[in-house]
């Protein structure tokens, strides 16, 4: 009987040995990613991820290089960044032609992203879920197109740019491999 039982522990831990060699696989889900450069003489510089979580598009990002305080974040129609002041990447990303306003308001710009927070040191580390958008082939894709922040705050009213100043970024939104 203790034989048996020495032979059934012996016989699960060579099995379980077997079981370390599977190899395990993350999907990772759809995303895009956006290099932002300088723009305007500015020195801002960051990269900005996009991936998808339910039904919203999770928009996070690092951005350096920044002056302290609130700074208009947008997706815009072009992914064109080629002009010095970033004006190649035309008006904001807008499919539906809806009204300038905040990233969570239900009729605006599709690439209304709001503000973004950059801290004493001119770095805005963020995090925003917006609906609106998509990662896939879609009227509201934003593949191809770009990102760009702005020099002021976004006063998520004045059409059709929010009043938020230059563009002192911008970055083309590419899907990853």
């Amino acid at each position: 009987m203790k034989l048996a039982a020495v032979i059934v522990v012996l016989a699960v831990l060579v099995t379980g040995a077997g079981c370390t060699r599977i190899k395990s696989y993350v999907v990772k889900p759809p995303g895009a990613t956006a290099t932002l450069l300088p723009a305007s003489g500015s020195d801002v510089r960051g990269t900005i991820r996009f991936a998808t979580k339910d039904a919203l598009i999770e928009v996070s990002g690092r951005i350096t290089g920044l002056t302290p305080g609130a700074h208009g974040l947008h997706i815009h129609e072009k992914g064109n960044c080629s002009a010095p002041d970033a004006s190649s990447a035309g008006p904001h990303f807008d499919p539906d032609k809806g009204r300038h306003a905040g990233p969570h308001d239900a009729t605006r710009h599709a690439g209304d992203l709001g503000n973004i927070e950059a801290d004493a040191d001119g770095v805005a580390d963020f995090r925003i879920e917006v609906a609106g958008l998509s990662l896939k082939p879609a009227a509201n894709s934003i593949i191809g197109r770009s990102v760009i922040i702005h020099a002021d705050p976004d006063d998520l009213a004045t059409q059709p740019s929010g009043n938020s100043g230059k563009r002192i970024g911008c970055g083309l939104i590419s899907k990853d491999p």
